[in-house]
């Protein structure tokens, strides 16, 4: 089923956003114990450069500077190097992980870093890209996917989330996450295209026209001047409501 809240299919953001969003509702749902060591490490270096300089200031507002010149230098070196290891925290270990857990009995652990990619040809939807790491605790070996699929295969043309097909594309990629839910990892492979998918498996799911294809495109910076085919009409249709 749709989800009944609604985003606007013009935004690659807001796109890229929510499917994050229901990525991790998926897996939480499936049994693995999500870890938020990433994110509280942020949040530790990010809120211990601010008090360090509200520190600072409150002591050199009551104080004065000449009082309190050494203290403030110490202070800038520390928040200097605080906001160093914040960046180098965020760029060289997170790499954009929106998902990091590990199965019940701690056997397994998974990593997942999201990314958007702009269309390979002009008037196709945006891709979502998925850089997945899978590691078995015991042997150290880790098992790398890549999956890149159009968001238009989950969301519909007015904007609402469909989550079967998005769970269906991660159980079928993802071994683990297919052997915690067979049901999904079994279902129909998806048509090539994407466009049998929905006529076939999610009929009820209206699709993309050519000119919301085209703004999405635009808006990862493509623009487009190819009339591109909708999930719920051909190719002649487009090109009727383009002239």
């Amino acid at each position: 089923m749709a989800s009944t809240e609604k985003i606007t299919v013009y935004n690659v953001a807001d796109l890229r956003a929510t499917t994050d969003d229901a990525l991790l509702n998926y897996l939480n749902s499936l049994g693995l114990r999500q870890s938020h060591t990433l994110l509280d490490t942020r949040l530790a270096l990010g809120f211990s450069a601010f008090l360090l300089s509200a520190a600072c200031f409150a002591w050199d507002y009551k104080l004065g500077f000449e009082s309190t010149k050494q203290y403030t230098l110490i202070a800038v070196i520390l928040y200097t190097l605080l906001n160093g290891a914040l960046t180098y925290w965020i760029m060289f270990v997170e790499q954009g992980t929106i998902y990091a857990g590990s199965t019940k009995d701690g056997k397994t652990r998974i990593r997942v870093i999201s990314d958007s990619k702009k269309p390979q040809q002009k008037g196709e939807a945006p891709l979502y890209k998925l850089r997945v790491d899978v590691e078995d605790v015991k042997t150290k070996k880790v098992q790398k996917i890549e999956l890149e699929r159009r968001f238009s295969e989950w969301f519909d043309a007015s904007g609402r989330f469909v989550a079967a097909p998005f769970q269906t594309v991660l159980a079928q990629g993802i071994p683990l996450v297919g052997r915690l839910d067979p049901k999904r990892a079994v279902a129909a492979a998806p048509a090539s295209g994407g466009q049998g998918m929905i006529k076939e498996q999610f009929a009820e799911t209206p699709g993309y026209t050519a000119e919301i294809l085209d703004a999405i495109a635009s808006g990862l910076g493509e623009s487009s001047t190819t009339a591109a085919t909708g999930f719920s009409a051909n190719q002649d249709a487009g090109k009727k409501r383009r002239k």
